[in-house]
């Protein structure tokens, strides 16, 4: 163990002596002192050290690795979570700013909770299976010497483009398809084409922050629209803003809210950017992982507009640890993409793109989905069960369930504390950009909380909420 871990124990103290040793370790782990990997030392010698009964150190250890910051190995010891690192602290000038720090919190992990990645598990090994057999791995091949398609590979753009067709009623041919690295890539690739500097643009609220941050870096003019049962208020960003340039939108479930965008309204949305020359970018995140029913088709599947920027992930059904995404453009607007990622965004590293396009061409993809969308309903299911004891408020939100908490409820600080104990809670307040007192709650993510784990899981997050509610 560390050398500079020190434990002291106050026998005098009303916290019991495991409660200290366990808060003890936790701190050292978040500020960096137990690095992830480091092993700690058996429950018979921190007791000896500590002069405490090994009753008590296991007592602390199994808190811990409950929480999942702490992992058993047997006979190679027991270890620091390999994902529990904290960022060090920058001094001065270099520190990072607000939103940089809430993102890396944000995507920290993987924790009991947490939104926006897959059931805690490993990527599928097949998909390994094909980047190591890929012949591009192969030294001396062909396809090592020569640069790639900065569109991104053929094959996977071919897959891509039928499995949209299937699953999203979305018709493409492969021209219209641009591989990204992720969401974030695919949106910055939508707003370099279109230039739109400083003009309108609407913008969901609540909605997503790396959303509206990327708006406000891109130099466009935020109109907060609101969302309802309907999803976006498109009655609503007419009367205030017609003269928008751009609308970003998540019509399949709303982020976060979960709401689908309803068919008149998505008409209704359709006709605003066809008669005022306006552009929709749609960010399908979720894809077809609906739990209700069969996904509402794409939005850039009605009508034959040519004002919509389709743009989709494997984040959430693969991994996200893959960077891979994609962007259906307009057919008007190929060439103009065409050029941005020759020039300045080309398509990620092709290996990781053909094994992805085989893990689709066998069908691998499509069994995936359809595991993943049993076991979150049924994971769901045993949280709604676990909310009803706790006589709680929620509602489903796509992927997560929202908790609804007291009006004016810090829910920030209750999902920090929640982090201390191994879960990651979103807090509401925090995907809005003018949080008001009715817009406390934590939302809660469906993938990342096995059914094993969910009774302690929720008797811990509202022993939280209990304090301060």
């Amino acid at each position: 163990m560390d050398a500079t871990l020190q434990i002291h124990l106050d026998r005098k103290a009303k916290i019991p002596l495991s409660e200290q040793i366990r808060l003890s370790i936790a701190k050292a782990i978040d500020t960096g002192v137990l690095a992830p990997g480091t092993r700690l030392p058996s429950w018979q010698d921190l007791a000896a050290q500590l002069g405490v009964a090994r009753g008590t150190v296991q007592a602390a250890y199994e808190r811990l690795a409950d929480a999942q910051r702490i992992e058993a190995f047997g006979a190679r010891g027991t270890r620091v979570a390999p994902w529990r690192s904290t960022p060090t602290a920058l001094p001065g000038s270099l520190a990072h700013g607000d939103f940089f720090r809430t993102y890396l919190a944000m995507h920290a992990g993987p924790a009991i909770f947490q939104l926006g990645i897959p059931a805690l598990g490993s990527l599928p090994d097949t998909l390994f299976a094909r980047a190591r057999s890929s012949n591009v791995l192969k030294v001396g091949s062909s396809s090592s010497l020569v640069y790639p398609d900065p569109r991104g590979e053929l094959e996977l753009r071919r897959e891509i483009g039928a499995y949209l067709a299937i699953s999203r009623n979305l018709h493409c041919v492969p021209e219209q398809l641009f591989i990204t690295s992720g969401y974030s890539a695919g949106l910055g690739l939508a707003l370099r084409v279109l230039g739109l500097d400083r003009k309108k643009v609407w913008m969901e609220e609540p909605g997503f922050m790396v959303t509206r941050k990327a708006l406000e870096l891109a130099r466009l003019e935020r109109v907060l629209v609101p969302v309802d049962a309907e999803g976006l208020d498109v009655d609503y960003g007419i009367e205030k803003a017609s003269d928008a340039a751009l609308a970003v939108v998540t019509p399949g479930q709303q982020a976060p809210l979960g709401p689908t965008l309803s068919l008149q309204r998505r008409l209704q949305l359709l006709e605003w950017a066809v008669s005022s020359g306006a552009w929709i970018i749609e960010d399908d995140y979720l894809s077809e992982l609906q739990l209700e029913g069969r996904a509402a088709p794409a939005l850039a599947s009605l009508g034959e507009s040519n004002r919509v920027i389709h743009i989709g992930t494997f984040s959430k059904t693969i991994s996200p640890g893959l960077r891979l995404g994609f962007l259906v453009a307009p057919v008007n607007l190929i060439n103009e993409f065409s050029e941005v990622v020759a020039s300045l965004s080309p398509a990620p590293s092709p290996i990781i793109q053909l094994a992805t396009a085989q893990f689709l061409r066998d069908g691998h993809y499509i069994r995936r989905v359809r595991r993943l969308k049993r076991l979150y309903t049924a994971q769901r299911d045993a949280l709604c069960e676990q909310l009803r004891t706790h006589h709680a408020l929620w509602t489903n939100a796509g992927l997560a369930i929202l908790l609804r908490l007291p009006h004016g409820a810090p829910d920030i600080q209750i999902a920090r504390e929640a982090t201390n104990a191994g879960m990651a809670p979103s807090p509401l307040s925090g995907w809005f950009a003018q949080p008001s007192c009715g817009s406390a709650g934590l939302l809660l993510g469906i993938a990342t909380a096995p059914e094993s784990q969910v009774v302690t899981a929720c008797n811990r997050l509202f022993e939280i909420i209990d304090r301060h509610c």
